[in-house]
Order: C-alpha cells, then sequence, then structure tokens
C-alpha cells in the first residue's frame, strides 16, 4: 500500500493546482529563498487537514450537505482575491515594498479552502485509509502526502525563481503575473463543473 501511496501523492501534487500556480508565480516574483515558509506551510496545512478529514469533519458534511457548499463558495470567493493578487503583485524594484509572500500560517491554513487539497485528501483517505485501518491508515496518508508534497511543490518555486530572471521588465512581470492569476482563475473550473 505505501508505494501507490507514494505514485498517488506524486501525480496530485506535482500537477497544476492553486498551490503550484501561487508557489510558481511567488518564486518569480521573491525568489526561492523568501517563499521557503509558502512551500513548508503548504505541507504542513495537508498533513493538519488530512487528520482533520480523518477525524471525521466528512461527518459534519453528511449532516449537513450545505455546509459543502458553504465551503466551496467562500474558496472560490478567496481564489478570486488571490488572482487578483497574483496579478497586480509588484514589479521586481518595489516588490520587497509592495509584496509579501504568504507566510507559512496563510499558506498552511489556505489548505482549507483549495479545491484541489480537498480532492485530493479524499481521494487519498478513501484509497489508501479504508475504515478497518483505523487511525494507522489516516496517519500514514497524513504523514506520506506531506512528505512527497514538498520536494514537488518546491519544484514549482524553483522554476519560479529561475523564470525571475528573464523577467527583469515590469511589464514582463505583469504579463506574466496576470497569466498566473488566470491559471489560477482556470483551476476552479472542473471544481464547478462537477456540480452543475
Amino acid at each position: 500500500m505505501l508505494w501507490p501511496l507514494i505514485t498517488y501523492s506524486i501525480a496530485s501534487t506535482v500537477t497544476p493546482g492553486p498551490n503550484n500556480v501561487m508557489l510558481f508565480a511567488s518564486g518569480a516574483n521573491f525568489g526561492l529563498r523568501r517563499t521557503v515558509p509558502h512551500i513548508l506551510g503548504v505541507s504542513f496545512g495537508h498533513a493538519v487537514m488530512i487528520l482533520g478529514l480523518g477525524a471525521g469533519l466528512m461527518q459534519v458534511f453528511a449532516i449537513m450537505p450545505a455546509a459543502h457548499l458553504v465551503l466551496k463558495s467562500g474558496a472560490t470567493a478567496y481564489l478570486l482575491w488571490l488572482a487578483y493578487r497574483v496579478a497586480t503583485a509588484a514589479p521586481p524594484s518595489t516588490a520587497q515594498t509592495r509584496g509579501q509572500p504568504f507566510s507559512f500560517v496563510q499558506a498552511a491554513t489556505f489548505q482549507w479552502v483549495n479545491p484541489k487539497a480537498w480532492a485530493m485528501h479524499l481521494n487519498a483517505l478513501a484509497l489508501f485509509a479504508p475504515p478497518e485501518t483505523a487511525w494507522g491508515g489516516v496517519v500514514l496518508v497524513a504523514v506520506v502526502l506531506p512528505l512527497i508534497n514538498t520536494p514537488c511543490v518546491t519544484l514549482w518555486a524553483l522554476l519560479g525563481a529561475t523564470l525571475k530572471t528573464w523577467l527583469r521588465t515590469p511589464r514582463l512581470l505583469q504579463l506574466f503575473n496576470v497569466a498566473m492569476a488566470a491559471l489560477l482563475v482556470a483551476s476552479l473550473i472542473p471544481i464547478w463543473r462537477t456540480a452543475l
């Protein structure tokens, strides 16, 4: 069961999604070193969220189905706000004063409104933590997925940081940020398409 969980974790965390788009943009705007708290916060947030879901948060949705729609709507509004922040990020010369990368806490709490994180964690728990494993399966998923996630999302931040040298003019950086914001908004389409 460990190897399938590892391959699932790689496939689900290295593919594009809100975290990876934001880390790519953060690497390009702030560099890899200033993006490290964001990277670590994402992985920590995954672990906490998996444990929370394993502890029975889904029972709340079973009792109150409207709570899921409220969460999805709130997550959508928050992602649209983040897309605006990415699109209007400061150019390199003023990034130190006007813009800030996500902090550890912001990145960790963001997972609770990240639609891809919800889908990823629910699938992982359903596949790799069946009820007969009790807490053992939940803990295994909560350890393995964040451990695999860290190098996968670091690649996105590293790619963004590498691209930073090509984005020296404010105009190019602005175009890049608008493109990243558009990708962030596009990541919402599959989430809402399934609800319609």
